[in-house]
């Protein structure tokens, strides 16, 4: 088990949980997961209308618990790789303005130099 960053896990190569990740994302995002969120929603209201046995109740809260533990998985997994995505991209733009302006080194060139992987240090 490690605590990196799943950016930095395993390299540029996507392991097994990134792509079951992305299809869990791309599931949850669409129109059959909102029904059965409407469905489960839907179950859980209904055992409480009808008065069921507390078994189905706990069973209706407990699965409503697991699908928000697992969207937040999925959430933060996507929030971490997207912050990522965009800062390798922040560095790709300033790496191609310090070579455009080597001649020119005043305090802008300076400041944009330390910028470049300033999220690492932080």
């Amino acid at each position: 088990m490690t605590f990196k960053n799943p950016v930095h896990r395993g390299g540029s190569r996507r392991g097994r949980f990134e792509q079951f990740a992305e299809y869990a994302s791309n599931f949850t995002s669409s129109p059959a997961f909102f029904l059965f969120c409407l469905l489960l929603i839907g179950f859980f209201v209904a055992a409480h209308a009808a008065h069921l046995p507390l078994e189905l109740l706990l069973l209706a809260g407990e699965a409503m618990t697991a699908v928000t533990l697992l969207l937040l998985a999925l959430l933060k997994n996507a929030e971490v790789r997207a912050e990522h995505a965009v800062q390798r991209k922040l560095d790709a733009i300033a790496a191609a303005l310090l070579e455009a302006h080597r001649e020119e080194r005043g305090q802008a060139f300076e400041d944009l130099r330390h910028a470049i992987r300033m999220e690492e240090e932080t």
